[in-house]
């Protein structure tokens, strides 16, 4: 069980009497991305480290970033949303400093547990970056948090987690008041036309069918789309990067774009649901890739924002967080499957 630690008791007058409920740090965990050109194939050799991915598909992943000058602006952005969250904790009474570390690169995790170690951090509650259910959206966070746990040694924060948030009304709100403003930017008389498509990384098949991603990315485009009254949507996918011989969640999204021209279909809104920041898998995978393939079959194309700094998707960190600081703080969640889990069961999301 990956979540398992054994717990320590607070001191005297901490937060929280009850070990369950005591946490002295909050950490958001993102995914990471170079800052330069010089960082780009670390980076990326750290993401596909172990996967046998060909040299020959990292360079062509590295001109993508190029185009960029070698920055991703994911870091930049997990940046701003601790930034918004700050006062958003304050203003609800909850002091805890935030941390920040990354899976594959700088701040790496097990710098930033060195860190909270060295400021007397012992119990520090997670927020990962990912709102959905996978090995690679969750399992792999919290694999890498306890290989980073071991790096530090003994005295390493124990972490615990917030729950998946795909379902939460600030998800929802934040993506479908993007939604909305993407809509709002089709002309008038063929906005009732218009198709939605939302966006998530693709994973492979083997993968998907160990977790509940199809099921929660379903239900989370429902949701918004219901919010924002569009019949026509479906979920498709982006950024694959595995082997052609190996089954990934389809359709691509270019793909999709193409299958919709061929049914008469002219307007498209690209709302990435999968993701919560702009960051490079959207500016390179959307923002030109589909744009091309969009121009190329006549199709206009109106991409919507991620939940980024949305003030409703900032409330609902905070709300994660409360709601493991008290157990009687509600614990909201709209649709059909209710709020998520806080502790994963063995054999949960496993690679395969």
């Amino acid at each position: 069980m990956v979540d398992t630690t054994t717990l320590k008791p607070p001191a005297d007058g901490a937060r929280g009497s009850d070990p369950d409920t005591f946490f002295d740090a909050i950490l958001v965990v993102a995914f990471g991305g170079p800052e330069g050109m010089d960082d780009v194939m670390p980076f990326l050799e750290n993401v596909t480290r172990g996967r046998n991915v060909p040299p020959e598909r990292l360079e062509e992943v590295a001109h993508h970033y190029a185009r960029f000058g070698g920055v991703s602006p994911i870091n930049a952005q997990n940046r701003a949303l601790i930034a918004a969250l700050r006062p958003e904790l304050d203003a609800h009474g909850i002091d805890l400093p935030i941390y920040f570390g990354n899976r594959n690169w700088q701040p790496l995790l097990a710098d930033t547990l060195r860190e909270m170690r060295d400021d007397g951090v012992r119990r520090a509650l997670a927020f990962f970056t990912s709102g959905f259910s996978s090995y690679s959206s969750c399992r792999q966070y919290r694999e890498n948090i306890l290989d980073a746990q071991a790096a530090v040694g003994p005295d390493a924060p124990e972490v615990s987690r917030t729950r998946m948030f795909y379902n939460h009304p600030g998800f929802v709100e934040a993506n479908a008041e993007h939604v909305a403003d993407a809509l709002a930017r089709v002309p008038e008389a063929r906005r009732p036309a218009v198709h939605v498509a939302f966006t998530a990384h693709s994973i492979p098949l083997a993968m998907a069918r160990q977790s509940r991603y199809e099921t929660q990315l379903a239900e989370a485009a429902r949701l918004v789309a219901e919010r924002v009254g569009v019949d026509d949507h479906a979920v498709v996918f982006q950024s694959r990067s595995g082997s052609p011989q190996v089954p990934w969640l389809e359709p691509d999204v270019c793909d999709h774009i193409r299958a919709l021209a061929d049914r008469g279909v002219r307007d498209v809104v690209l709302s990435p649901i999968g993701f919560v920041s702009d960051h490079m898998e959207i500016l390179f995978d959307l923002d030109v890739e589909a744009r091309e393939a969009a121009e190329a079959v006549g199709v206009d194309l109106v991409r919507g924002q991620t939940a980024g700094t949305h003030p409703a998707f900032v409330a609902m960190i905070r709300e994660l967080i409360s709601e493991r600081l008290d157990p009687g703080v509600p614990r909201r969640a709209l649709g059909r499957y209710g709020p998520s889990h806080d502790v994963c069961q063995p054999g949960c999301c496993l690679l395969r």
